[in-house]
């Protein structure tokens, strides 16, 4: 279920702890290939550089599938997907493994779009940095199904129950500077997201 739901969620949240015991979080892109979570940012960021050099990481993500509204207030929730992942990252030197990791970045956003668009340049490829975490310690939480209201409270004349919640995509709406003739690529027409 980690993996299933790593590959659905969009964005991960990093967190790591500085040298002054202060917590430090950024969201961020990501994608799993095999048994490795592969994040990505900028070389100047300073949870980038921190990792890099040895922090231990905290990398969540989480997807939420609908609200749901109880009788009480103490009892109402949300249906989610959760996975927290645990362990050190290196960093990605290797330009072949660089390379393929950009494009395993791209494909996760939109699968295909790594084969589309142009690699980093050398510049590009100075300015960022993709950290490679494997998933050894790991763990999923899920929550479904409707509230769980009191006995006592069942017979409360408010309305509850689950409002599904989903990822619905607008029409692709091309850059202004877009040469004519490109058409829009079936990978965004028909755009969805895998499903744990």
């Amino acid at each position: 279920m980690v993996r299933a739901i790593l590959d659905e969620a969009l964005i991960v949240h990093v967190a790591w702890v500085d040298d002054d015991g202060a917590p430090r979080q950024i969201p961020t892109l990501h994608a799993r290939v095999g048994d490795t979570l592969y994040v990505h940012g900028s070389r100047a960021s300073q949870t980038m550089r921190a990792l890099r050099d040895g922090a231990e990481v905290c990398i969540t993500a989480t997807i939420v599938d609908a609200l749901v509204l109880a009788r009480s207030l103490f009892h109402h929730s949300m249906n989610y997907r959760s996975v927290v992942i645990y362990g050190r990252a290196r960093e990605v030197s290797d330009r072949g493994e660089f390379d393929a990791m950009a494009r395993a970045l791209a494909d996760h956003v939109a699968p295909g779009r790594g084969a589309e668009a142009r690699l980093p340049n050398d510049d590009e490829f100075r300015q960022t940095m993709i950290l490679a975490v494997p998933i050894d310690e790991a763990s999923a939480k899920i929550r479904t199904g409707p509230p769980k209201d009191d006995e006592a409270d069942l017979g409360l004349p408010v309305w509850a129950g689950v409002l599904p919640l989903d990822l619905a995509t607008g029409r692709p709406e091309p850059d202004p500077t877009l040469a004519s003739g490109i058409l829009v690529p079936g990978y965004l027409t028909d755009y969805h997201r895998p499903t744990a």
